[in-house]
């Protein structure tokens, strides 16, 4: 045990602490990462985007991450804004507004769109329709990738921005001292109650989003058989 340890004997506890919130950090990044590449393939794919994959940055830190997260989702939103903005133009107004409507039937509205998809992206796949639905006529591009990305911004902003994501192999002490730059007490009550309250909310927005690209891929294979 250090010597500070004896005057802060909770502070062992309190690093390991650290350590397993970082990791849980971690694993929301990446999965972020992850369902961010899986959308954009199906965009390339199927929506005529290029749209460049993502790669977490191991030697970058937290808020480099979610800023390359943020810029990459701006794009997304963007290309997905420029359809929205197309259909809205071809389609008459009653159409455009069943798109938008939550109650219609997602059947409904994939006929709507195709309708017009062919004039707006030129040769289309058959699931053309069905992901702009999933992704334009849903909240999947306004309100879910909005809360994530507020999320991801509030992250990098913290006192964990500065974090490199690679700390967590460098050993307990280690992670403290790039932390931290010391082991007191109330610093490591500080970064604990940071990692928790921004966990609370990057796990609820992860989650969400996970779930909604899980929709537009299983829309994908449906369409597909």
């Amino acid at each position: 045990m250090a010597e500070y340890d004896f005057i802060f004997p909770e502070n062992p506890k309190r690093r390991q602490e650290v350590n397993r919130l970082h990791q849980q950090l971690l694993d929301c990044l990446s999965d972020s990462f992850q369902a961010t590449n899986k959308l954009i393939e199906v965009l390339n794919t199927h929506l005529g985007c290029r749209l460049a994959s993502i790669e977490m940055q191991r030697d970058g830190t937290i808020k480099e991450n979610c800023d390359v997260i943020i810029q990459t989702m701006t794009k997304i939103q963007k290309e997905m804004q420029k359809i929205d903005e197309a259909l809205k133009d071809k389609l008459e107004p009653t159409l455009y507004r069943k798109l938008q409507d939550i109650k219609e039937r997602d059947t409904e509205k994939i006929a709507i769109v195709q309708k017009v998809i062919s004039v707006i992206l030129g040769d289309v796949t058959s699931t053309t329709s069905a992901v702009a639905v999933k992704l334009i006529a849903s909240n999947v591009t306004s309100g879910i990738i909005n809360t994530l990305v507020k999320v991801l911004g509030q992250i990098g902003a913290s006192l964990l921005g500065n974090i490199t994501v690679a700390v967590i192999s460098l050993g307990l002490d280690m992670i403290v001292r790039a932390i931290l730059g010391a082991v007191e007490k109330t610093q490591l009550q500080a970064a604990i109650r940071s990692y928790e309250a921004h966990l609370v909310e990057f796990k609820s927005a992860s989650q969400k989003y996970h779930h909604a690209i899980t929709e537009v891929i299983n829309t994908v294979k449906h369409q597909i058989k």
